[in-house]
């Protein structure tokens, strides 16, 4: 069982930026793409960015490109997003998971369970 630990999270002006950590633990994910997702309050959990088992290939939600960059190191197991010119529309809980397959695909399903998250708050 894989397991992901977010961190990173903060409180943040808008205009601002963070950068969130990924960490997984049980399995390494060398094979596999990864991905960001968020959940806002009310709202259901929505994708945000993706990247390749080998990195070089990165995907973005319309709301989040030209701002956020993902990235991951496999000789860690680790997974990052940095997030720039935040906006209150970003404001949600961040989650971290994998996909079954080296590359992203739209109709996800997560095949582990997902962390704790961390939260990011973006003030106006």
């Amino acid at each position: 069982q894989v397991q992901l630990v977010e961190s990173g999270g903060g409180l943040v002006q808008a205009g601002g930026s963070l950068r969130l950590s990924c960490a997984a633990s049980g399995r390494t994910l060398s094979n596999y793409a990864m991905g960001w997702f968020r959940q806002a309050p009310g709202k259901e959990r929505e994708f945000v960015a993706a990247i390749s088992n080998s990195g070089s290939a990165t995907y973005y939600s319309d709301s989040v490109k030209g701002r956020f960059t993902i990235s991951r190191d496999n000789a860690r197991n680790m997974m990052f997003l940095q997030m720039n010119t935040l906006t209150p529309e970003d404001t949600a809980v961040y989650y971290c998971n994998y996909y079954n397959a080296p590359l992203y695909y739209s109709d996800y399903e997560p095949p582990t369970a997902w962390g704790q998250g961390t939260q990011v708050t973006v003030t106006s």
